[in-house]
């Protein structure tokens, strides 16, 4: 396991943004950042392991475990919490029985906040394994989301 690692980052040891490029290549072979990682790439780039753990927290879209089959992103955004971004949240949360940044129990959808998607005329919004929706009303987004566990399940 050490070595895969080793092999996949190691493009990106003398790059300027070396790191986050790592780790996006990390993620986007494994689908998340495994703990086991962080000191193989914390080594490598010659950094502590908490200061890798920093840059992974630091951004939303590293995951430190596996998304379900579906990943949704709720956005949280200002503008979408005026036209009802929360009330959103809440009924598909309670829908799937999970909170934000949880997977359902049987790994088919994992509900994350975002905190902007670019839609700000158009909110609430979302995103469904990276294709954006807009001016979402909760009761059909949560039936969908609910309909999308219940098919991955």
């Amino acid at each position: 396991m050490t070595e895969a690692v080793e092999t996949l980052i190691a493009p990106f040891l003398e790059k300027d943004g070396g790191l986050l490029r790592a780790l996006h290549a990390l993620q986007a072979s494994e689908g998340y950042i495994d703990a086991a990682h962080i000191p193989v790439v914390a080594g490598a780039f010659n950094l502590s392991k908490a200061e890798v753990k920093g840059v992974i927290s630091f951004y939303a879209d590293f995951r430190r475990a596996p998304a379900g089959r579906y990943h949704v992103k709720i956005c949280q955004a200002e503008s979408c919490q005026a036209v009802g971004s929360r009330r959103l949240t809440e009924k598909a949360l309670t829908a799937l029985g999970i909170k934000l940044g949880d997977t359902t129990v049987s790994g088919a959808v994992t509900v994350d906040a975002v905190y902007c998607l670019g839609l700000c005329a158009a909110g609430p919004a979302a995103m469904i394994d990276g294709t954006l929706r807009a001016r979402l009303d909760a009761d059909g987004f949560a039936a969908e989301i609910q309909a999308l566990a219940e098919e991955g399940a």
